[in-house]
């Protein structure tokens, strides 16, 4: 009877053991569980939190981006229709037109006068024409002196390294070579000047900034031209 009574108690012993292992699994399994959830909400709280401040930021940069563009586009379209300047007979009659966005202001140019023909323009507003430091996005100039005298003053800048010198013919007057000089074409002033022989004179046309190079090549050398 007594060994009944032992086989009885150790298979109650071991049922509660394996109850308590089994409980215990199910403990850390739960709590493993609980882990990986709280961490997957983690992570998932974090990346929705980056994800959206991506997607704010990005939203940002494309507006900005779409607005530069814009921008850039209502301005080209501003300059047309081009705006034309004639100088007169006794200069080859000049013929230039410009964006209707600059301004223009001529000095001399006139039948009868004297002085050479400089005509100034800019955006908008005209700078200062004695002031030392302005820059126009356009400079057109009669130079009094020959075109081989003219020719010889840059030869310093150009053994210097400032300028990039290459022969040039405007596309209406195909006939007329100059030289085009690009670099530092003045102090302080990088930009592109060209020059032509126009009679016993010289026909120098400049864009004085980079800023303008662009509308330089674009609209002003396409549509320039004169009477040799």
């Amino acid at each position: 009877m007594s060994n009944m009574n032992n086989a009885s108690e150790s298979r109650e012993a071991g049922f509660v053991g394996g109850a308590a292992i089994g409980l215990g699994v199910c403990i850390m399994l739960l709590i493993a569980a609980l882990s990986f959830g709280a961490w997957a909400f983690s992570s998932r709280s974090y990346y929705k939190t980056s994800s959206d401040a991506i997607s704010k930021t990005a939203a940002a940069a494309a507006v900005t981006k779409t607005q530069a563009t814009d921008a850039a586009t209502y301005a080209q379209e501003a300059k047309s229709p081009l705006t034309s300047y004639v100088g007169p007979s006794q200069y080859g009659s000049i013929t230039v037109k410009y964006p209707k966005t600059w301004s223009a202001y001529v000095v001399g140019g006139s039948n009868g006068a004297t002085q050479p023909l400089n005509a100034y323009f800019a955006p908008s507003v005209v700078p200062d024409v004695a002031a030392q430091d302005s820059v126009y996005s356009l400079r057109i100039q009669i130079l009094q002196q020959p075109y081989d005298q003219v020719l010889q003053q840059y030869n310093t800048q150009l053994t210097g390294g400032k300028l990039a010198a290459k022969a040039y013919a405007l596309s209406k007057v195909p006939s007329v070579v100059g030289v085009r000089f690009d670099g530092q074409i003045g102090t302080n002033q990088q930009g592109s000047t060209i020059i032509f022989p126009l009679r016993n004179v010289t026909l120098q046309i400049s864009t004085q900034s980079l800023t303008y190079e662009s509308d330089f090549d674009t609209f002003i050398l396409p549509n320039l031209s004169f009477s040799p």
